[in-house]
């Protein structure tokens, strides 16, 4: 099935404070082994991982279910996408896609924009992801709500990993 276009805008809005600077908060994103250690919801795991944080660089990130996710254990959700706006260390936006392997008619086309602001010593971060396109039928609308789950679980992580 071909994703289709939204008759109603998608978007997706997160804003967190973390207890780190400014740049700490940006290694974490872009450095594809700091990622590594955050990226993606309770009971994954990140098994590749690629992040080039230039105008035109790549970000590929695929999270895997563990064996600790049941019936989900060993499910791949590669995201893929490319960096359209870089202001180290403050804001970077990309255009992605992101599915589930074997399942790409649940496909969902997004851009994600990351601001980080000096805080008082702490780092404020708010991110949004606009939704322009999804795949067809439950799994698409299913995907959609996981991918909100997602990101709330594994921004909650990201801030674990920097008190580490």
């Amino acid at each position: 099935m071909i994703p289709q276009l939204l008759s109603k805008k998608k978007e997706l809005h997160f804003e967190r404070s973390y207890a780190a600077p400014v740049d700490a908060v940006w290694r974490a994103w872009t450095e594809a082994e700091r990622l590594r250690e955050w990226w993606g919801p309770d009971k994954t795991t990140v098994a590749e991982c690629e992040v080039d944080p230039t105008v035109g660089g790549r970000i590929y990130v695929v999270t895997m279910g563990s064996e600790a996710m049941g019936k989900y254990a060993g499910t791949r959700w590669p995201m893929e996408g490319t960096f359209t706006h870089v202001e180290e260390p403050r804001h970077l936006t990309y255009d992605a896609r992101s599915w589930t392997e074997g399942s790409e008619a649940a496909e969902i086309r997004h851009t994600n924009e990351l601001t980080l602001v000096e805080d008082g010593g702490n780092t404020a971060l708010t991110l949004h992801i606009d939704i322009a396109e999804i795949g067809s039928g439950v799994k698409a609308k299913l995907a959609v709500y996981g991918m909100k789950w997602g990101y709330k679980s594994q921004l909650d992580s990201l801030a674990q990993q920097l008190t580490n």
